[in-house]
């Protein structure tokens, strides 16, 4: 027996699919997996089969035909294409994942290209397919352009090229914003953008704090925020939230001790930060505050704003290693205070 790749259309009609697995039936051909892509011109199907090996392409191409099948594509294939679709297409967004530079192999393997180049935003056309060649958006910009003999592109195989090229740039973008730092005692943190699978480490983390750490952190009272808001407190619509957590040795196990919010609206920035209990007081919150505001002033906006009890000591004090101008204005317990950034404008040469 010999292991073959089929694809051919089908009109999507019941009943069409079934007449042609009977017309390879017929000659002794097992079926091992197969694929549907939706198409404009109908079901291209994508099958793995088994065939004797008395036949040959041309004997599949017929079996094929007579089965009701159209533009068929027939070629060898090998035992790792007995590999299910989705955990081949999960190995690979693995493989992206800890090698961002891998992206052209990837797409190669993944969609059985001959030819993967990358071209800068300025010669890319239009993305999407045509027949042998795809155009597929880089998210860092540029596109790349892939191109194989046959058989033709569909649009499931542009989605899924896509979707792993989304999932690499968003892993790689994340590495970068990741920063290991070491506390003034000594103790060392990973500090990252948090993402909404987060959300449980984070319900722990408000679980671990105290209520006053709590009632500091939300001003109006003790109780655990809601899921819904966490999940909003973590990717929020315009903004950035960072979460700091315990290097283990197994990232499955790291445990989320900070949480510090930049929450933006119109040209003004909100500052938010919770600190489990037991590392308050180790210089944790004021380097995450320094890198907020350091985020808002790169980002553009003219002030950050934080609001805090006037008995709220430790914060106060957070604020002052800021080492920046504020103003503060008070309104019976609550203290606003505003941060304002300037942008430092060059001076004019002389003459």
């Amino acid at each position: 027996m010999t292991l073959w790749r089929i694809r051919a259309t089908v009109d999507d009609r019941p009943g069409y699919l079934s007449v042609l697995t009977a017309s390879l039936a017929l000659r002794g051909v097992n079926i091992l997996t197969v694929q549907v892509h939706t198409t404009e011109h109908g079901a291209v199907d994508d099958f793995l089969v088994d065939a004797p090996d008395t036949l040959d392409e041309a004997d599949l191409v017929a079996a094929v035909e007579r089965g009701r099948g159209r533009d068929c594509w027939v070629a060898r294939s090998e035992a790792r294409g007995l590999v299910d679709q989705p955990t081949r297409v999960l190995a690979l967004a693995t493989r992206l994942v800890r090698d961002p530079d891998a992206t052209g192999e990837v797409l190669r393997a993944l969609l059985g290209a001959d030819e993967v180049t990358w071209r800068p935003a300025s010669e890319a056309a239009r993305c999407g397919i045509d027949g042998l060649t795809m155009l597929l958006a880089d998210p860092n910009g540029g596109a790349y352009h892939l191109r194989r003999a046959a058989p033709s592109f569909t649009p499931a195989e542009y989605a899924r090229a896509q979707a792993l090229l989304e999932l690499g740039a968003t892993a790689a973008g994340r590495g970068a914003d990741q920063i290991t730092v070491v506390l003034p005692d000594g103790a060392e943190l990973t500090v990252r953008p948090a993402v909404a699978e987060d959300l449980t480490a984070v319900a722990e983390l408000h679980e671990a704090c105290s209520a006053r750490t709590r009632q500091r952190r939300y001003l109006g009272g003790a109780a655990l925020p809601t899921p819904a808001r966490l999940r909003r407190l973590l990717e929020p619509t315009r903004g950035l939230t960072l979460v700091a957590v315990t290097n283990d040795a197994d990232p499955s196990t790291e445990t989320v001790v900070a949480m510090a919010n930049l929450l933006a609206e119109g040209d003004e920035a909100e500052l938010a930060l919770l600190v489990r209990d037991d590392w308050q007081r180790r210089g944790l919150g004021s380097m995450l505050l320094r890198r907020l505001v350091r985020q808002a002033e790169s980002s553009g906006y003219a002030a950050t704003v934080l609001h805090t009890q006037a008995d709220n000591t430790p914060m106060l004090r957070t604020l002052r290693r800021l080492h920046r101008p504020t103003t503060i204005e008070q309104d019976g317990g609550l203290l606003t205070v505003t941060v304002p950034l300037v942008a430092e404008v060059p001076a004019e040469s002389a003459g």
